[in-house]
């Protein structure tokens, strides 16, 4: 019986062993289920948590990227303007002495060099000479001293002069007595020989160089002052040359001195007879002299050469009017002649070479901006050069330009003018 119960027993216990086996297999099947589910959604969430990561990094780099495309961009958009222009206050350009000016065309000349000499103005000039051998015996005037018309200027003696004063005494004494007397007492012949007589002494005193004035000053009671006589000016001008001492023996016609109109005076210039110039009257020219400059026209053209220097002479007419000019200065003389048509020109200083070799020129876009600008070289003329790549009204560096230059060349200049 035991025995019985025994294996009753032992069988439930199995039974038991087996339902509990079989419901562990089902739960652990369904947790490996469950923890497979939750593994596979945790692998999805990892790789959409990894493709978002992706995304977002790449973002990053696309924002980086294109945050240092600006950046650098806008360096060398600075560094471009850096090389182009550059911002001058007023102040700075007035103690620079920048000048900006338009260009505009315009008749422009070409310009032929030719030393010259200033002489004095041959046809306003004056030379104070005696008319017959003479002491000279006091001076009036010096040298560079301006005198008027009818002024003194020397007092001489002369034997013949003194002479002839005495003539012209007794002439003029006879001729008042024989008019007094007139027709009825005198014949006509008398009358008209102490008439004649009066006449040529007193001509013979003007071609001595007595003034009216003078001659009628001539009577008995200066008789002791017979023989001297005094020359006066003629016209206005300067005293240029008075090569006498007092107690000196002149000859007729020897230069006692020379008077000169300098308001306006003559230029000769020495030109190369093998240099073919087409002047005409009126022609125009620049005289340089000291770092001024003086407008000057052609007067007279010499046709023959000069012995000495074999170079043909051109006359030209100054104006003197700021009295600067003397004569025995040497000038430079630069004949112009003019352009057929109106060309664009700038000052030869207004140029300046780029780092390749271009010239340029700086161009105010807006008032103390200035940037370069490159320009093609024309004809020369004078102290201008013709330019072609400029609008007519351009307004640029006329004066200053070396100074623009070395400011942008010092890298230092902020465009923005922060």
């Amino acid at each position: 019986m035991n025995t019985i119960f025994s294996k009753k027993l032992l069988a439930v216990v199995i039974s038991s062993l087996l339902v509990g086996l079989t419901t562990n297999h089902h739960a652990f099947a369904q947790s490996s289920d469950g923890t497979g589910s939750v593994a596979k959604v945790s692998k999805q969430d990892v790789k959409e948590h990894k493709d978002d990561h992706d995304d977002h990094e790449k973002g990053h780099e696309e924002e980086k990227d294109g945050h240092d495309e600006h950046g650098h961009e806008g360096d060398n958009k600075e560094e471009e303007e850096h090389e182009e222009g550059i911002t001058i206050d007023p102040k700075k350009m007035s103690l620079a002495n920048i000048k900006v000016e338009s260009v505009k065309p315009e008749y422009q000349f070409s310009t032929v060099y030719a030393p010259g000499e200033i002489k004095a103005n041959g046809y306003k000039s004056y030379v104070v000479s005696p008319r017959t051998e003479s002491v000279i015996i006091s001076r009036h005037a010096a040298l560079g001293e301006h005198v008027d018309k009818g002024q003194k200027l020397v007092t001489l003696f002369s034997e013949s002069m003194s002479q002839a004063q005495a003539d012209y005494l007794i002439a003029s004494t006879e001729w008042q007595r024989i008019k007094k007397l007139g027709n009825k007492t005198v014949s006509e012949s008398r009358l008209l020989q102490a008439e004649t007589t009066y006449n040529a002494s007193y001509g013979k005193l003007i071609a001595l160089g007595l003034t009216e004035k003078a001659i009628k000053s001539i009577s008995n009671k200066d008789i002791k002052a017979f023989g001297q006589y005094t020359l006066t000016a003629q016209r206005e001008g300067v005293v240029l040359q008075d090569d006498f001492i007092q107690g000196q023996r002149v000859d007729a016609g020897d230069t006692v001195m020379l008077l000169a109109d300098e308001k306006q005076l003559w230029v000769e210039a020495k030109v190369s007879p093998n240099k073919k110039l087409n002047l005409s009257i009126d022609s125009p020219a620049v005289l340089k002299l000291e770092g001024q400059s003086y407008n000057a026209k052609v007067i007279q053209e010499a046709h023959t050469i000069d012995p000495i220097t074999r170079t043909r002479i051109i006359r030209l007419g100054v104006e003197n009017s700021d009295d600067n000019l003397h004569s025995g200065m040497f000038v430079k003389v630069y004949f112009q002649f003019a352009t057929k048509q109106k060309v664009m020109a700038v000052p030869e200083e207004a140029l300046i070479r780029s780092a390749d070799g271009d010239w340029t020129v700086f161009v105010e876009d807006h008032p103390g901006e200035f940037k370069a600008v490159e320009v093609e070289l024309g004809r020369a003329l004078g102290g201008f050069r013709e330019i072609i790549g400029l609008n007519s009204g351009t307004r640029i560096v006329t004066k200053g330009a070396f100074f623009v230059a070395s400011e942008i060349a010092k890298g230092g200049f902020d465009p923005h003018n922060h």
